[in-house]
């Protein structure tokens, strides 16, 4: 049943009260605003009428106020009705819209059910197209309800679906909303940082997971806050009180070891001991004595004092001369070393001391001494006056230590328990305390609309994950609990999106090589798709070798099966990691190199007979043509071909064995190795032009196919291609009876550009004048690769300008012209700008600076001619490489394997395992490791500068979505994750 209405909109389907309904039919007049009836009769919120972007994102929410909207026309953009996201029907196969998010007016919020994540993974050819291009990606804008943005940024983190803009970029850090709550999450930080320290230092394991913990609630923040702050204070004070007590013990300790040392330093009679700090009765009485000797007793009879403690080892000589320097030599010094080495009460560290005892008279000597003392960071302990009080302070000094141990064990033993139980949350508390702080950082990225009710961010979100990210703010405000739910509208942008390109552990070290150059814009094609095959395939050209690629090979397979153990995952070598997260690239590098190994029939430098040699030297003999003398008076002889029997035809697979015995051997490499790099440089460039006319038709620059792409080919084609048709032509042509009537190769490409009087043998009748065309063509598209682009630009801008006509309407008088409008808002990527960076228009055109233009083009036809050449000619380095890899792995074998094989006394075996060994050696760190090494970059070279300059700029930026799996889930050494 069709309802209609007198605005013109028609709808199928037939809704009845509380019923979604099936789909719309817009009759728009042109030229006219309008309101729209919505198409679920529960609601009575209106969606407004908006603009669909480029990218192709349709799904939006439902907004709770619909004024009339008047559209503004745009030449560069489509008009379409926002759809909001599907929603199964049971027993249908229709789709219908979701409910609006806002309760209707006086009526409470219906209740909402918790809805599953729809799947995000794509099929298989949607994840080889993306792979090809990248994803589509929009702008899209988060409606977030205060209390419950934090959740729906929570459950936005855990999916990893959005890349958030800064919506405050003039305001400071320190002055943002949630600043205060970025701080609270850094002093937790910093308090399971001590925590964690403390840990380690009791030898407690940290504990770790395979699955990260999820954010903590909202409501639970203060809760972990308060428990983290409660736990380091008992902690503190636990471990000030055992620095205490541990501090008390090594004194004590000192001072009992030094009591019983300086024992032996002082013997005295008990009658001696004391009179020891009154006269001396050994000398006369003053009163008995004359006046002229008063002075010499006055002065024995000064009080006798004592100053003893430990020093430093290494420091007592030194304590020694500065005593007897600085005291005149009054004091008596004498010391002993400590058979066991004692840790130091301030520092901690364990060292050899000495105990010493110096002995002095006068208050002013002893005070030098003491300051000599502290100097010398002596640790100073009264020294008792009798034997008697001496050995009373030993004994109170054992017991005293007795009771400190006691209770330092006691101590440590209630400061392990306390870290034991903090180990078993530390590792949740870490996770939860980086996503706090995470998603608050987030939340500074957005700004407040004008009630401070509603925060508003900005995402870029793919567009196959529209869907899952309204799950997430749906899931979120269920957990806050808001009778509100948080919503989103993609919204139209001229800015150029960030690239999206899903990768798996397989591709990603590809991509990651590609990306090293520099991240595609957004829309152009990725390279990395064929850099999966043309990369190792090129350095399996400059690597072919059997042997060393099986080798390689089988280091890449053992840590791909491997791959999940947790010494490989964990490593924090920077090589180990680099070689772990490459261990597909290095895979397909040794399965290339062991078939270019086969080609060159390459075995650790030696040759491998498997199907028979195309070549029979007893043939030679059996026509009479060698003889014995033959062989005794020349060193070198060549096969002939034309003798019967000699040449049976051409090896099955790859290069014939018998070469390997030739003289001539690197002469005939050498020349197959050349040709053969001249045809993949041309045809690996050739391929690189093909891949940009997909960029010019994914743009819409149809006059870049006519002007850019179509001349860049031929030119291509007319020079290098009929050069690479010359070698096969030969290889076809010619065979080993006719070779040395060939003509040269270099020859007849030297006379195409020279023109030469005299005529020269060639391949074929006609040969000059198709010469003669192709360089006419290929002279030909230079001008139009350099004025075309410039002069169409120009016309378009001044003597096209009809085409730019358009009605106020919302639609154009032709549609022709969208591209053409297109046009002059939009440069093209290989002048480095982004064909959405410029804006669209809305009026007249602006000026358009031809110089500017035709300087860019130019510059480019320049580069391209001049690189089409120089690039053909890098490409030689595969031969080059290759060259200098046999010759190396010749020059092994003969220098070290073959010593070892030419023994034959009866100890050689014994001899051969030492060098088989050293062989094993040079092998790894000479020819896969440098060797390798230096492939892998010149590989590098070459797709970088040689392909990838044919079709990509490089001119985008990564997408960075905000998501919790960049959190590393495993303590490094440092107790940090």
């Amino acid at each position: 049943m069709n309802h209609s209405n007198p605005h013109g909109v028609a709808l199928e389907d037939g809704a009845v009260q509380g019923q979604e309904v099936g789909s719309m039919i817009l009759f728009v007049p042109s030229g006219s605003a309008f309101s729209v009836i919505p198409r679920c009769s529960r609601s009575p919120a209106f969606p407004p009428l908006t603009q669909q972007p480029l990218s192709g994102c349709q799904g939006r929410s439902l907004s709770p106020v619909s004024p009339p909207a008047t559209l503004t026309p745009n030449p560069c953009r489509r008009w379409s009705w926002p759809r909001s996201p599907p929603v199964a029907r049971p027993g249908s196969g229709s789709r219908a819209r979701s409910a609006p998010p806002w309760p209707a007016p006086g009526r409470a919020p219906p209740a909402r059910r918790a809805e599953p994540p729809a799947p995000a993974a794509p099929g298989r050819a949607a994840a080889m197209g993306a792979l090809f291009r990248g994803e589509p990606v929009c702008l899209a804008q988060l409606f977030l309800q205060s209390g419950s943005a934090y959740e729906c940024l929570s459950e936005v983190g855990e999916r990893g679906l959005a890349e958030f803009r800064d919506l405050n970029p003039n305001v400071s850090v320190f002055q943002r909303k949630y600043v205060n709550e970025v701080k609270k999450c850094e002093e937790m930080e910093r308090i399971l940082g001590y925590l964690v320290q403390e840990i380690k230092k009791a030898d407690i394991p940290l504990p770790e997971g395979d699955v990260a913990p999820p954010a903590p609630l909202l409501k639970h923040i203060l809760e972990i806050q308060e428990q983290l702050q409660k736990l380091e204070t008992e902690l503190r004070e636990v471990t000030k009180n055992k620095e205490k007590l541990r501090k008390n013990l090594l004194e004590l300790t000192e001072y009992k070891y030094m009591l019983q040392i300086t024992q032996n330093f002082v013997r005295r009679t008990p009658e001696y001991e004391s009179h020891l700090h009154g006269n001396f009765e050994e000398f006369p009485s003053v009163e008995n004595e004359p006046l002229v000797d008063y002075s010499r007793t006055h002065r024995l009879s000064a009080s006798l004092g004592f100053i003893s403690g430990l020093v430093h080892i290494a420091k007592i000589e030194a304590f020694e001369k500065m005593l007897w320097r600085v005291c005149k030599g009054y004091p008596f010094l004498t010391y002993a070393e400590l058979d066991k080495a004692l840790e130091d009460p301030d520092t901690g560290e364990t060292t050899k001391w000495a105990v010493f005892l110096v002995s002095y008279w006068g208050e002013q000597i002893g005070q030098k001494v003491k300051k000599i003392c502290d100097c010398y960071r002596c640790h100073v302990y009264p020294y008792p006056d009798t034997t008697e009080e001496r050995q009373a302070v030993v004994e109170g000094l054992n017991v005293r230590i007795q009771d400190l141990e006691t209770v330092l064990n006691k101590t440590e033993e209630y400061l392990r328990q306390v870290l034991y139980k903090a180990s078993e949350s530390i590792y949740t508390w870490v996770i939860q305390v980086k996503k706090m702080k995470a998603i608050y950082h987030v939340l500074n990225l957005c700004s407040f609309d004008v009630t401070n009710k509603c925060l508003i961010a900005e995402v870029w979100c793919p567009v196959a994950d529209l869907q899952n990210l309204r799950h997430a703010l749906e899931e979120g405000s269920r957990k806050s609990g808001a009778t509100i739910s948080s919503f989103m509208n993609t919204i139209p942008t001229t800015q150029p999106p960030p690239t999206l390109i899903r990768t798996n552990k397989f591709t990603s070290g590809f991509q990651n090589i590609v990306d090293a150059y520099g991240v595609g814009s957004y829309g152009e094609v990725n390279p990395a798709l064929y850099t999966i095959i043309t990369f190792p395939f090129l350095f399996a050209v400059m690597f072919g070798d059997f042997g060393h690629g099986l080798l390689m090979f089988l280091f890449a397979l053992l840590t791909i099966l491997y791959e999940n153990h947790p010494r490989l995952k964990r490593a924090q070598d920077e090589i180990m990691k680099m070689l772990f997260e490459g261990r597909y690239v290095i895979l397909l590098m040794g399965l290339f190199s062991i078939y270019t190994g086969l080609i060159y029939n390459d075995c650790f430098s030696k040759s491998i007979n498997i199907f028979g040699s195309g070549w029979n030297v007893s043939a030679m003999f059996e026509q009479k043509v060698w003889s014995l003398e033959d062989l005794k008076s020349n060193r070198y002889l060549a096969l002939d071909p034309n003798v019967s029997g000699v040449y049976n035809g051409a090896y099955p697979f790859g290069i014939d064995p018998i070469w390997n015995l030739a003289s001539n051997r690197l002469t005939f490499l050498n020349s197959f190795k050349m040709k053969m790099s001249v045809i993949f440089g041309v045809t690996h460039m050739t391929f690189g032009v093909v891949l940009g006319l997909f960029n010019h038709l994914h743009f819409k620059k149809t006059h870049n196919i006519y002007l850019v792409f179509i001349p860049e080919l031929l030119f291509m084609l007319c020079i290098f291609g009929y050069l690479v048709f010359m070698i096969f032509f030969k290889w076809l042509a010619y065979s080993a009876e006719d070779s040395t009537a060939a003509p040269s190769i270099l020859i007849q490409f030297i006379n195409m550009f020279l023109f030469p009087s005299a005529e020269t043998k060639s391949f074929f009748s006609g040969q000059v004048p198709l010469q003669k065309f192709l360089l006419s063509v290929a002279f030909l598209c230079v001008p139009v690769m350099l004025l075309g682009k410039p002069l169409y630009l120009y016309w378009l801008h001044s003597g096209g300008r009809g085409i730019r006509m358009y009605r106020s309407g919302y639609k154009l008088i032709r549609k022709e012209s969208e591209e053409e409008l297109c046009l002059l808002s939009c440069h093209d990527l290989e002048e480095g700008v982004s064909h959405s960076d410029s804006g669209h228009r809305e009026g007249d055109a602006e000026e358009l600076n031809f110089a500017d233009v035709f300087m860019n083009q130019a510059i480019h036809t320049i580069e391209y001619c001049l690189g089409c050449i120089s690039n053909t000619a890098s490409y030689l380095r595969l031969w080059a490489l290759s060259l200098a890899h046999a010759q190396l792995s010749e020059v092994l074998w003969q220098m070290v394997m073959r010593v070892g094989l030419r023994v034959d006394t009866k100890y050689g075996v014994l001899l051969l395992i030492p060098v088989l060994a050293f062989f094993a050696v040079l092998i790894v760190f000479i020819l896969l490791v440098m060797e390798g090494l230096s492939a892998f970059l010149h590989a590098i070279r070459l797709h970088w500068v040689e392909f990838q300059n044919k079709f990509y700029s490089g001119g985008g930026y990564k997408f960075t979505p905000f998501s919790f799996k960049h959190i590393s889930l495993h303590f490094n050494k440092d107790g940090a994750l």
